[in-house]
């Protein structure tokens, strides 16, 4: 078959075998770019998901750093005050008001933290900030009425950290 013949028996448009086989390769190239690139991109990504998990951790470890701290301090003038009570067996008053110094830092330094105490006593009961351990039959309080608090609540900001554990009214079974 010469040349002309050849031009001839090809239709207008259509490729040569060469010229889809450079195609194919080209395509091939440009699919193992990027499988290149999705691998690469993907160890970073990896790398990184690693860095922060670890970086997180590390912050869950010391993010309470600062308040412990100032609980040393607290800590520290309760022992002085128990050495200073088993030294002056007798001084029970400068006792008793070295304690309360002592809870008054202790509720200020929650107060600075945003942690409040949850109000119970005279309140509905609320299943969100109360727990019940004890009910208790009154006719002069509504039924579900907080009678008497066991055990302080405290949220920390807007979160309950510790539900007050609590006595409620029921009514009487006559």
């Amino acid at each position: 078959m010469n040349e002309k013949q050849k031009k001839q028996d090809e239709l207008p448009g259509q490729e040569t075998l060469k010229d889809k086989d450079a195609e194919c390769r080209k395509l091939a190239d440009e699919a193992a770019r990027y499988k290149d690139q999705y691998i690469r991109l993907y160890a970073e990504f990896e790398n990184a998901r690693k860095r922060m998990e670890r970086e997180r951790q590390e912050f869950v470890k010391y993010a309470n750093e600062g308040l412990i701290a100032e609980f040393l301090s607290i800590l520290d003038n309760l022992e002085r005050s128990v050495e200073a009570a088993q030294a002056r067996h007798e001084d029970y008053e400068a006792f008793l008001k070295g304690v309360e110094m002592i809870m008054a830092q202790i509720h200020e330094m929650l107060k600075q933290n945003d942690v409040r105490p949850i109000e119970a006593k005279g309140l509905m009961f609320d299943p969100h900030r109360h727990e019940v351990l004890m009910q208790e039959e009154s006719d002069g309080h509504e039924e579900g009425t907080v009678l008497e608090e066991l055990q302080k609540g405290y949220t920390l900001g807007d979160r309950v950290i510790r539900t007050s554990k609590v006595k409620v009214a029921k009514k009487s079974e006559k």
